[in-house]
């Protein structure tokens, strides 16, 4: 088998009082779109500038396609594509000569126009910057993370912000660059992004890894196959709750119930009863199928969505 294209065992990043990242274990096989998925301020972005050599860990070891940091590390940088959550170019410059500029920083790559394409933005090289929609500015964003036809690519959240035709969009291309083989470490906290796009993913939070898997498995683990969501004027016990048939986890707060259940066509019928007989009214029911979202939900106690203080 391959070495792993990416490394870091007992990674700690402190920035003075606040732990950022708290003793993380990642392993990222080459040719694989890994996952980092969590709520903002989780360390997912704090993680990834360490392995771009942007970051220095307080603590732990760091490997890339099987080298340290060490010095400036440019020969390991030829090697990486980076795009970094937020990227600004000169508003007056024009799309071609910014990737132009980029493809001078490396001694081989795609030419500007191949890398344009890639990204559906060829009819765009002689546009100026600040003619270019939020989708577009992203998409040259990633032409230029592309343009040096690195080995490795990091992508951090590539799609925030975007409306959902220009995130799909993105999605389009980072499937053809699955396509072709590259590695690619994508940190997102939206849940079908992950879905969509990643071989793997570890579920973080507080700089802390909770979980890591295919999506698929990490779903199987909560043991059941749909969640039922009740919001009630009252709350109910627990107890009763759990012994609905099908439930396998309850969780109720602030008036809002949600139950795991592997058969809601079982658990609905009785839940219903079960609000009759207590007399608890419900404003609205509704079931979906499990999710990451769920599975962040069961591990970490508070949705995705939640604000977290940033690091």
């Amino acid at each position: 088998m391959s070495s792993p294209a990416l490394v870091c065992r007992g990674l700690v990043k402190r920035f003075d009082d606040v732990v950022a990242v708290d003793g993380l274990d990642l392993e990222v096989a080459a040719g694989e779109c890994f996952g980092l998925l969590g709520p903002n301020g989780a360390g997912k972005t704090t993680t990834v500038e360490i392995f771009e050599g942007l970051t220095a860990p307080t603590a732990g070891e760091v490997e890339v396609l099987g080298e340290r940091w060490r010095g400036a590390g440019l020969a390991l940088r030829a090697r990486l594509g980076i795009q970094l959550q937020e990227t600004r170019f000169p508003e007056k410059l024009r799309v071609g000569e910014i990737l132009a500029l980029f493809r001078s920083f490396y001694r081989r790559g795609l030419e500007p126009a191949e890398a344009l394409a890639r990204v559906d933005l060829g009819e765009k090289r002689r546009a100026l910057v600040r003619t270019l929609s939020g989708g577009q500015k992203q998409r040259l964003s990633l032409a230029c993370a592309l343009v040096g036809d690195p080995e490795v690519l990091f992508l951090d959240e590539p799609t925030t912000g975007l409306d959902p035709s220009s995130r799909r969009q993105i999605w389009a291309i980072v499937e053809e660059l699955k396509r072709r083989g590259r590695t690619i470490l994508l940190t997102t906290h939206y849940m079908e992004e992950a879905e969509r796009l990643c071989d793997r993913v570890a579920i973080v939070d507080h700089g802390k890894k909770l979980a890591a898997g295919t999506p698929a498995a990490l779903v199987a683990s909560l043991g059941a196959e749909h969640v039922v969501e009740l919001e009630t004027d009252g709350a109910l016990d627990e107890a009763a709750l759990a012994a609905l048939p099908s439930v396998r986890r309850v969780r109720q707060a602030d008036g809002l119930l949600r139950l795991t259940v592997g058969d809601a066509a079982r658990t609905i019928p009785a839940l219903l009863a079960l609000l009759a007989a207590r007399g608890v009214e419900a404003k609205r029911l509704a079931t979906h199928q499990a999710t990451l979202e769920d599975v962040f939900l069961a591990l970490a106690g508070h949705t995705l969505a939640s604000e977290e203080p940033a690091a």
